[in-house]
This record gives C-alpha cells, sequence and structure tokens, in this order.
C-alpha cells in the first residue's frame, strides 16, 4: 500500500494516509465505499476529523474569456474523533451517497473528457491537510444510458462534454454547475441544426432532460437557441421506445419557436401509460448501439483528452487548482 504524505500544515513528519475505492465506478444517487487508511506519523496525534470532498473541474464563461477552476461539489465527514499514535496503522470504512446530479465521466467504459476527483482530507488539532486528489469515475443511471444509446442509433455524433458554472433557470438543479454533452446531428437534422448539448438533472423519482439546440440562421432569421426540457421516470427505462421516444424530443424542438417551449416550472415524472401503449414491451437496449454516439472516441477525437493531456494529468491540474482556491462555505457547520 502506498501512503500519500501530508506535508502541508500538519508538517514532515505528520500522518499519512491513502484511500482506496472499492469498485471502480459509481453512479449518480449511488453508494461509494472504500476505506480511508492511516499511518502514524513521528508522535501522537489527534484526528478531529476525516472528510472526503467530491471534486470537479468546472468552466467558467466571463465576458471576454473562459475559465477553469476546481469546484467541491460535495463534502462529507466520515470519521475523527479518536487518537491516531505514533507509527500505528488504521483503517477508517466509508459508504456514502453521492449526489443526483454527479456528472458522467464515462459510457460503457469510454471516456467522456469529464474528469472528476476525491479528496481526503485530516483535520488535526486545529489544522487541516489534504491529500491528493483520486480520480472518481461516473457511470450513467439506466435512464441516461437509455436516452444516449438512442440518440446514436439516431445517427446523433458526440463532440464533447463539459462543466459549465451556473444554472440552468426553471428547472430543479441543486448543484452550482451542470454538463453539458454536446452532440452533432444526423443528416435529417443538419439543415435545421448545428448541435444540441444534453443535460441530465437526476433526481430520486426521475430525470429532467434539458435540451438545448443551436439552430441554424435560415434565408430570412438568424440563428439561436432553442431550450426543451423533458421529464422521465427511472422506472420507464424498460417500457418505452426510446428511440421513438428521443426523436419525438427533437422533431419538438425543432418546431419550436420560443426559448423556452418546455412547461416551467417542473412537471411530475410521466409514466407515459396513456401516450406510449403501442410501445410497451420494446425494451431498452445497451451496448454496441450506444457506442455510436460516441464514435470517433478510438481515435482521441475530443473523447478522453483535454487540451492535449489525459486524464491523470488533468487530476492534476485540478488538484493544483483546488489547492489554491479559497475554500469558502466548505467548512463543517
Amino acid at each position: 500500500m502506498v501512503f500519500k504524505k501530508l506535508l502541508g500544515s500538519l508538517g514532515v513528519g505528520g500522518p499519512s494516509v491513502d484511500t482506496v475505492l472499492a469498485a471502480p465506478s459509481v453512479v449518480p444517487g449511488g453508494t461509494l465505499s472504500g476505506q480511508v487508511s492511516l499511518r502514524g506519523g513521528q508522535s501522537d496525534v489527534e484526528i478531529e476529523r476525516i472528510t472526503l470532498d467530491l471534486v470537479a473541474g468546472v468552466e467558467s464563461e466571463g465576458q471576454d474569456e473562459e475559465s477553469e477552476g476546481a469546484v467541491v461539489f460535495d463534502r462529507i465527514t466520515v470519521g475523527g474523533g479518536f487518537r491516531l499514535t505514533e507509527g500505528a496503522e488504521l483503517t477508517v470504512p466509508f459508504s456514502v451517497t453521492v449526489p443526483w446530479e454527479t456528472p458522467l465521466t464515462e459510457l460503457h467504459g469510454q471516456s467522456l473528457g469529464v474528469v472528476l476527483g476525491v479528496r481526503t482530507e485530516l483535520a488535526v488539532a486545529g489544522a487541516r491537510d489534504k491529500g491528493d486528489l483520486d480520480p472518481l469515475a461516473v457511470s450513467p443511471l439506466p435512464v441516461q444510458e437509455a436516452v444516449l444509446e438512442a440518440l446514436g442509433q439516431l445517427g446523433w455524433g458526440f463532440r464533447s462534454a463539459d462543466l459549465e458554472l451556473g444554472r440552468i433557470g426553471g428547472t430543479g438543479q441543486r448543484l452550482p454547475f451542470y454538463q453539458e454533452l454536446e452532440l452533432a446531428p444526423p443528416a435529417q437534422y443538419a439543415h435545421a441544426l448545428n448541435e444540441i448539448e444534453v443535460t441530465f438533472l437526476a433526481t430520486s423519482e426521475g430525470m429532467e432532460v434539458v435540451i438545448e439546440a443551436d439552430r441554424r440562421a435560415g434565408l430570412f432569421s438568424g440563428g439561436h437557441d432553442t431550450l426543451n426540457r423533458f421529464t422521465v421516470a427511472h422506472e420507464d427505462v424498460s417500457s418505452l421506445d426510446w428511440n421513438s421516444e428521443v426523436d419525438g424530443w427533437i422533431k419538438q424542438l425543432v418546431g419550436s419557436r420560443g426559448e423556452h417551449s418546455a412547461p416551467y416550472p417542473p412537471a411530475p415524472y410521466p409514466h407515459h401509460e396513456s401516450s406510449h401503449d403501442g410501445h410497451h414491451g420494446a425494451h431498452h437496449r445497451s451496448g454496441p448501439g450506444t457506442g455510436a454516439v460516441i464514435a470517433g472516441a478510438a481515435a482521441g477525437a475530443a473523447v478522453g483528452v483535454v487540451g492535449g493531456m489525459v486524464a491523470a494529468e488533468v487530476i492534476d491540474e485540478i488538484g493544483d487548482a483546488f489547492e489554491g482556491e479559497e475554500d469558502e462555505g466548505s467548512e463543517d457547520e
């Protein structure tokens, strides 16, 4: 086991820490399990608190340029209140629930270019020190996978994914940022749309699927964006013809004229029992079909590489940004 030294405010010779996750990935709203292993330093210390920070690299668009920074989107205390003696080894297991809106980092094992991390913080005698940032992989929920697979089978091609600081008005968004998945249109929509941006806002009941379309300029009109919101329940995943469902969303989007054509505030999650009777029993298919939405990923076009950096290097960049930021509002209450 390789322990990661904490050499900041705790000083050389202080305790060291290593955090290991039990599973390679988690789903939004799922359980993140693992253990924090501690090794005592050159003297006894009182471990007041062990905290896990979930960290994301988020883009912020200013007036003149776009900047990137690290955002702590959840903080969970997993232990503390004990004495760690000199040279002693101790393991603290944890099992915590990640936020439902946690962004996706992969689809069928293929990176989407979004990097999240878990950082372990020790509080000792009033001082705090953070360990290294460990990568966190997040796979889609069944409903998210069904929507993305349908888009792939309908000919939509993945372009990129990022996290944007800010909020989408009229939705139930909880985190201070949202994920955008940018997709290029198939031939039948290329005349009307440059691209669409898909955002998932999950809850324990279901999903808000926000789709923003970048519409092409027409002969007598300029290009503009159109935003629609659709809701689905988690239980609908096996009862809908997702290709027809998602294509219906796109057709509604193409026919929209206003900026927000979906009902606001958020509507309850429908079960589609009356409007999709003819499609019941047409189950969602997982596997190769979803690959269409991330076509070209193997060539390293836009997926898994951000600004020429592989995921491990991005983790370092986020870690450096995180170290340099004031962590206001993250103190335990």
